[in-house]
């Protein structure tokens, strides 16, 4: 990667209709993993100020993270508010047995105010047709069918981490999560840029491709209270 009822309490929301411009306020400092990071200085980040961390649990229906264990034994021995991601493969299988496939392997959730919600990652496809071959609509139902799957079984709504490029092209700015689903958006720019979706702002905003600890860049849109308050629901 690469994002509840939206009862969440978050700071400054921003506007969809035109660029985002970054203000002076609130943010917490986190960052995201996968196996691509074998060595992450959990403690560094946390001394550092990080206070959250996302990492790879699963990439479609068969395939788990080899380092989600110890990651996440990791950030919790840190003290780090954590959670899991899935890699989405929509043109391999349905939604709905990709978020059961991410639950059984890292991604679930628990009330215990250090979980947060599992993130679905759904962007560029890194080997074949930038939209999985799925049209926009088929694109959407995918999505729904993930969101609807992990939201049953979870009763919290994942978050879903994209590009305003991607989400654009491949679900034509579909507006069918914005009121549910917080948003991850990356943006590699010293400001946000245009957030998609009808989202109103983005929840965490990942904002570089590298961190001094270990994996990518992402800032919490608000204070520790909304940050634990994302966790908890």
């Amino acid at each position: 990667m690469k994002l509840s009822s939206f009862s969440i309490v978050l700071a400054f929301a921003l506007t969809s209709a035109a660029p985002a411009t970054i203000e002076k306020r609130t943010t917490v400092q986190g960052f995201d993993i996968s196996h691509y990071q074998s060595t992450v200085d959990f403690q560094g980040a946390y001394n550092s100020g990080a206070r959250f961390v996302i990492i790879k649990a699963t990439e479609g229906t068969s395939y788990i993270d080899p380092s989600f264990s110890s990651h996440y034994t990791g950030a919790t021995n840190a003290g780090l508010i954590r959670g899991g991601y899935h890699f989405a493969h929509p043109d391999s299988s349905s939604g709905s047995s990709q978020a059961t496939f991410f639950l059984a392997h890292g991604g679930g959730w628990s009330n215990d105010g250090i979980t947060l919600p599992g993130m679905l990652d759904i962007e560029y496809n890194p080997s074949g047709a930038t939209c999985y071959g799925l049209s926009q609509s088929a694109m959407v139902a995918w999505i729904q069918d993930f969101v609807n799957t992990y939201h049953t079984k979870t009763t919290r709504y994942p978050m879903i981490y994209s590009t305003n490029g991607w989400w654009t092209q491949c679900t034509g700015g579909s507006t069918a999560f914005h009121t549910t689903c917080p948003l991850v958006l990356a943006s590699y720019n010293t400001a946000i840029g245009t957030i998609p979706g009808g989202w109103p702002y983005q929840t965490i905003w990942q904002y570089a491709d590298t961190y001094t600890y270990g994996g990518d860049a992402d800032r919490f849109n608000g204070d520790i209270t909304g940050l634990k308050k994302l966790a908890t629901g």
